[in-house]
């Protein structure tokens, strides 16, 4: 009665015109009630002649729409605004903008309510990027100081450095033309290039340098020594940019994330090497000054001298390799086995951890815990996390919603001090578990926010792993093994399921009969109940920029157990339509008004107690019910403990899975960003594999040779060894951003071995040089620019390493391979080069059955 009453006193439907002579009306009633004080008077019946209004059978109050979710900050009620960006928008600008709309909102809100920005993630995107700039800066400054080390000369130091931020420049247009932002991959990116752009410079200007100290003019000089390295430049660039083109092909986010870093490195490249064919050789022929007109100063004499010593020795060296070329071979073959033997052994994770600020922790009370008991424990929690000093703010849900799957289940959003202020998020993180830990009732689960998040999954922990089965019962079983097995890994911390089936419920086991024989059906049945424990919407209030729900149900003193359904009376007869008849109050709840009814019985013979036709009684159940694929399914979330990789974690389930001799039927799977693991993991080993075809078939079109490209690809395992041994010692694990570091080092140090061959067959077809004369004059001629391009790339990957600040954990990786690639294959394939070289021309020489007509060198 009290429903139909309402929803027929407050009407917003159409009342018609009027069309006169001359005037026409618009026809407006007072069919709505806008305030909660209009429905006191409401009359919902008549009783013994007398009227009965809501007021005489409850009470009505402005109240909140849905009063079963509570958000506060800093343990002050509030209401949370989550705003997000569209795909696309540049989120700097957006917020840029956003806050000064909020300027204006702050100037219309009454006293007392404070518009505050709780979380504001630009703030560490605008450091990362800042940082990010300083280390290209900090790369460009090492770079140009290497060249000037190799070629202490000031005009020869300043034609390559010319080219480098011109590359950048040119870079930057092209990016702006696709519609690329300046985020913290592209600064990374034009980090790493910064490196190696200059390398085709360096390798003209220095074949220019060197006719010039020869004694030719440097027009002449430019002529010869532009004519000599063009190839090779054509040659390193266009090898190089096919290193990148696997990475176009990566799958998933992560794919489409770096298939953007692929194309700014391979714009940086190409740039480069057109300057370097242009541009390099006019500065060269118009700086330069004849050898007889330079006077080295005392800087550059030692330099030279320091390059003279080294070469001898690297001379001698050399030639004790190629007197023991089987000895070398070996090595050659160890590289191979140790590269892939540390790649299997490696600990491997999808993407580095990033402090970026801000901690999410899922809380969970028992499972049949009240949302009053609910709110005093998450108080209590934000109450000690506000004690430690790195914390600046904590948002705080609870209430079943779009965040929290279970009644039983809460948010915090814990936003730190910047970073120069506090310790390492990690520090933080187990300061505040320890603090935590005296919140009794109440489990924590946290993780730190990550800037790239490949998981839309609600979950307590960072990773998951669901099982699904057709038998409900069977799955709940095995789940509940497999979660136990999981819970006593060592590699594994905060394990946890969704299956949650211990929460209280009050259950009506309706006789259906006897409510037959009263003419009760079960859809009244549900009707009353929903009425009354519900929440139901019953109308609506329209107002001219909002509108509110009046929203029906019991006093809240009469939904706190389960006798308050003893109160409930239920309409006997034919009648469908439903009606609260408790012995106490209700309420109704709106966005502006809440309606609390008490009534008796409206006529003892029309209604009968709910007691009456029903058993009720208290079972256990599920809070939740979850599906997979449309099949029944349990998810169990877990975190990594600190020194366990992702992969580790994962091949210690499965193999605890297999232990247990889990049933077939039942289906376990990765999810969220573990699965995104699972898949970039299988994809590795095809992703090199595509990179070095790639540069094969390149090379191979470019020397119209399928041996020479073999020589020049030698180059790479040791570069695996070095790289895959720095992550090891520095305890870094392999993630994409390495994987993205070994793709970039195929680029970088094969260059070696093609300026090597380059030489070596010109000296072999126009000089009539034997194999061995050949690679060995190549070495030693292009002796100094291979350890300039080397020690160019290398300075120039430093910073990555060097330079802390916001998002330096995602740029460690980058930069840990690099370098540690560049070292070890610097030392080996200046030794192994030239053994494979003439390795592979004697088979390429003669059938592998034959004896060789030429004598071997003393092993």
């Amino acid at each position: 009665d009290v429903r139909n009453a309402v929803a027929n006193a407050n009407q917003a439907g159409a009342t018609g015109g009027l069309q006169g002579e001359h005037q026409a009306y618009a026809i407006g009633a007072n069919d709505q009630l806008a305030l909660a004080s209009q429905y006191r008077n409401l009359l919902i019946t008549y009783r013994n002649g007398a009227p009965v209004t809501i007021a005489a059978v409850g009470t009505v109050s402005s109240g909140l729409e849905n009063d079963q979710e509570l958000a506060s900050y800093n343990n002050i009620p509030a209401v949370v605004l989550d705003i997000h960006r569209r795909p696309g928008a540049n989120i700097v600008s957006t917020v840029s903008r956003i806050e000064s709309t909020l300027q204006g909102l702050r100037k219309t809100l009454p006293h007392g309510v404070h518009l505050d920005i709780v979380a504001n993630r630009t703030g560490t995107i605008k450091a990362s990027v800042a940082d990010v700039e300083i280390t290209l800066l900090s790369a460009m400054f090492l770079v140009v100081l290497v060249i000037f080390l190799f070629l202490p000369n000031p005009r020869a130091t300043l034609i390559p450095a010319v080219a480098l931020p011109l590359s950048i420049i040119a870079t930057f247009a092209v990016m702006y033309e696709l519609g690329y932002q300046l985020d913290n991959l592209s600064l990374m990116a034009l980090t790493v290039a910064a490196g190696f752009v200059v390398d085709d410079a360096i390798v003209m200007i220095e074949n220019i340098v060197r006719f010039v100290e020869a004694g030719e003019s440097p027009l002449r000089a430019a002529y010869l020594g532009a004519s000599q390295i063009g190839f090779t430049i054509v040659s390193l660039t266009v090898s190089l940019v096919a290193v990148f083109i696997p990475l176009l092909f990566m799958t998933g986010v992560i794919g489409r994330l770096f298939s953007e870093f692929a194309v700014t490195l391979s714009v940086a490249v190409v740039a480069s090497a057109v300057i370097s064919l242009t541009l390099t050789p006019m500065m060269g022929a118009r700086l330069l000054k004849p050898s007889s007109e330079v006077r080295p100063n005392p800087l550059a004499r030692m330099a030279e001298a320091l390059l003279a010593r080294t070469r001898e020795t690297y001379q001698t060296a050399l030639g004790w390799c190629l007197r023991h070329q089987r000895f070398m071979l070996g090595i050659f073959a160890g590289t191979l086995v140790l590269t892939a033997f540390l790649f299997y052994i490696i600990p491997k994770a999808l993407l580095p951890e990033v402090d970026t600020g801000e901690i999410i922790a899922v809380t969970q009370g028992s499972e049949s815990i009240s949302l009053g008991a609910m709110a005093r424990l998450q108080d209590q929690a934000v109450a000690r996390i506000l004690k430690d000093p790195a914390v600046s703010g904590v948002t705080s849900l609870i209430g079943t919603g779009a965040t929290n799957p279970t009644p039983n289940t809460g948010r915090l959003t814990i936003v730190l001090k910047p970073i120069s202020q506090r310790p390492s998020i990690n520090t933080v993180m187990r300061a505040l578990s320890r603090s935590l830990d005296h919140v009794p009732g109440l489990r924590f689960y946290m993780q730190p926010v990550q800037d790239i998040t490949l998981s839309s999954r609600i979950a307590p922990a960072e990773y998951q792993y669901t099982l699904t089965d057709t038998n409900s019962r069977e799955l709940q079983i095995w789940s509940k093994r497999i979660e136990a097995a999981m819970q006593s890994l060592p590699g594994l911390r905060d394990v946890t399921s969704d299956q949650q089936d211990g929460g209280l419920e009050a259950y009506i086991n309706v006789d259906r009969d006897a409510a037959a024989r009263l003419g009760i059906s079960m859809s009244t049945i549900e009707n009353v109940l929903y009425d009354a424990f519900g929440q139901r919407q019953i109308s609506t209030i329209y107002t001219s920029n909002a509108q509110y729900r009046v929203v029906l149900g019991v006093g809240p003193k009469w939904a706190t157990d389960p006798a308050a359904l003893d109160a409930i009376y239920v309409p006997a007869g034919s009648t469908t339509s439903a009606s609260v008849g408790p012995q106490g109050p209700a309420s109704a709840v709106s966005g502006s008004a809440t309606l609390n009814i008490a009534s008796a019985p409206v006529s003892p013979n029309a209604e009968v107690p709910l007691g009456d036709i029903a058993r009720i009684t208290v079972r256990r159940g599920p809070l939740v019910i979850t599906r997979e694929n449309q099949f029944p399914s349990v998810t169990l979330s877990f975190n990594t403990a600190s020194g366990t990789s992702l992969g580790t974690a994962e091949s210690a389930i499965r193999r605890a899975e297999a232990g247990l001799r889990v049933p077939a039927s039942v289906e376990g799977t990765f999810s969220g960003a573990a699965a995104e693991f699972q898949r970039s993991l299988a994809d590795e080993p095809w992703l090199i594999l595509a990179a070095i075809v790639v540069i094969y078939i390149v090379l191979g079109v470019l020397y119209e040779s399928p041996i020479h490209p073999v020589t020049i690809l030698s180059t790479l395992p040791s570069a695996g060894v070095g790289a895959l041994l720095a992550l090891m010692v520095t305890g870094t694990q392999f993630t994409i951003v390495a994987l993205v570091g070994i793709i970039l080092l195929m680029g970088i140090v094969k260059k070696n071995g093609i300026i090597m061959v380059d030489f070596a067959i010109v000296a072999e077809r126009e000089r009539g040089l034997s194999p061995t004369d050949a690679i060995t004059e190549a070495a030693l001629l292009r002796f100094r620019p291979i350890m300039m391009t080397t020690m160019a790339a290398l300075f120039g990957a430093a910073p990555l390493v060097l330079e802390g600040g916001s998002g330096w954990e995602l740029r460690v990786p980058l930069g840990i391979t690099i370098i540690g690639g560049l070292l070890v294959s610097q030392v080996l394939t200046l030794f192994t080069t030239p053994v494979i070289y003439l390795a592979l021309d004697r088979l390429h020489a003669r059938p592998a059955w034959l004896p060789s007509a030429e004598p071997h060198l003393a092993d």
